[in-house]
């Protein structure tokens, strides 16, 4: 389970006082209690744990571009480095080829014609591609594609 793998590596991280991996996943950790108490259960399944990480990942997007904008070197390096522990622990993210596919596959199954109809092939793909791929590119991937149907 995701959960046991984070705890074991927030206790190793201890051991090896590596504090910026104890913080990281201490934060983690605790927010992945709020997700416990929330649904009122006693474990979290690992679809839980990877929402709850993909939801920091973004917050630590988002914190990269205001601390660039704001010429902090210091912390944008140190927010990269918090994001890439957390990232080890989403599954491996599908090419863009693999996407394109999917896309393709997901545009002929519906049988759409047109880009009004991109919510239909957006309920296709992304219950397929949970977890492996952003669902911005898979909307941008699904709007280009409709966009060469219409020329």
């Amino acid at each position: 389970m995701l959960e046991e793998r984070i705890t074991s590596d927030y206790k190793q991280a201890m051991k090896d006082k590596d504090a910026i991996k104890v913080s990281t996943l201490s934060f983690l950790r605790s927010q992945l209690k709020y997700v416990l108490i929330d649904k009122k259960s006693n474990q979290l399944s690992d679809s839980d744990v990877v929402v709850v990480i993909k939801k920091q990942v973004k917050q630590r997007q988002d914190s990269i571009a205001q601390f660039e904008k704001g010429g902090r070197v210091d912390l944008v390096d140190k927010e990269k480095t918090e994001m890439e522990i957390l990232k080890s622990y989403l599954p491996q993210e599908m090419s863009i080829d693999d996407l394109k596919g999917l896309v393709d596959r997901a545009v002929l199954e519906s049988g759409v014609k047109s880009m009004k109809d991109m919510g239909a092939v957006m309920k296709i793909l992304l219950p397929q591609v949970a977890g492996r791929a952003d669902s911005k590119q898979v909307s941008d991937l699904v709007r280009e594609r409709l966009s060469q149907l219409n020329g």
